[in-house]
């Protein structure tokens, strides 16, 4: 068991916490299920591929001694989530995720696309349910902050003079907000989740670099063959003339040896501890600060 599946495992014994995951199970799949057809059935197969439900951990673990965690706001930040990566998939043309094809390639683009709006439309409708304008306009502006991060990945696709800091503005976008919006509905530390999300999408793409993964359910080395430009990436186009012609479209093969041999998997994981620092650091006497003390290593010291 990798360091990290344990210590998972040790969170997953909170009190409380094992009946709210079970009944947020039950409560994604009605809301999955609610309008049946095609769309229904491909969301259904994204939903029983699993997953973390990290999201759904952040909203219980940052409500505040006292109140009941929230099933709808842990049911409509995974349906965002799953939402997210079937329209990823299906812009990176990705063939498989968590190891299974794609729903893009089984069923086509435009049931994919299809799938991906409902199960936002789902989230949605979900939270508006509770009455809680403002814990929609929290989702709001993260839903939004998800398609900007997109737009932003497009302009930096083969793009080796990508600085750090626009690399980062894009894992804020894409996974910190997030992160953030699912602790803010949990009543916690917005600060705590965003920085959470730049670490764990920091060492996602580490591991990307290094080998199969069990973790992100990607070939390595898919971001290089996309030319998206992560952190690894762009600390070895640094020094490596090779790596930097490969981020730019060139020829990939033998670059992901050249990519280690510079150091960068390192540096970028110091990078991604750095931000789970600065997560802890923001916690200040929360219901469950063990626990959230803990996800922040757990989400970067994973294994491939």
């Amino acid at each position: 068991m990798s360091s990290a599946t344990g210590t998972l495992a040790a969170i997953r014994e909170a009190p409380g916490l094992e009946e709210y995951l079970d009944a947020l199970e039950e409560r994604l799949a009605r809301s999955v299920a609610s309008h049946p057809g095609l769309v229904a059935a491909v969301g259904n197969e994204a939903l029983a591929a699993g997953g973390k439900r990290l999201r759904p951990l952040l909203v219980f673990f940052s409500t505040p001694a006292g109140q009941e965690p929230s099933i709808a706001a842990g049911v409509a930040v995974e349906l965002v989530h799953m939402a997210s990566l079937i329209h990823d998939d299906l812009i990176d043309r990705a063939h498989f995720r968590r190891g299974k094809a794609a729903a893009w390639s089984v069923y086509g683009p435009d049931a994919a696309r299809a799938t991906g709006d409902y199960l936002f439309a789902r989230a949605f409708a979900e939270l508006a349910a509770t009455g809680d304008a403002e814990a929609v306009g929290i989702l709001a502006d993260a839903t939004l902050c998800l398609s900007r991060g997109e737009a932003l990945q497009r302009t930096q696709t083969n793009d080796p003079t990508t600085t750090v800091e626009a690399y980062i503005e894009r894992c804020g976008l894409k996974t910190g907000k997030l992160f953030e919006a699912a602790c803010r509905l949990g009543g916690g530390s917005g600060a705590y989740g965003l920085a959470l999300g730049v670490a764990f999408q920091i060492a996602d793409d580490v591991l990307d670099c290094s080998g199969v993964t069990i973790e992100t359910g990607k070939i390595a080395g898919t971001d290089l063959r996309d030319g998206t430009p992560t952190l690894p990436l762009l600390l070895a186009a640094q020094q490596d003339d090779e790596v930097r012609a490969a981020l730019a479209g060139g020829p990939v093969e033998g670059v992901l040896v050249r990519v280690a041999a510079t150091g960068a998997l390192q540096r970028s994981t110091e990078v991604a501890l750095d931000y789970a620092r600065q997560a802890r650091a923001c916690l200040n006497g929360e219901l469950h600060r063990e626990e959230l003390e803990s996800l922040t290593h757990a989400v970067v010291n994973r294994e491939r």
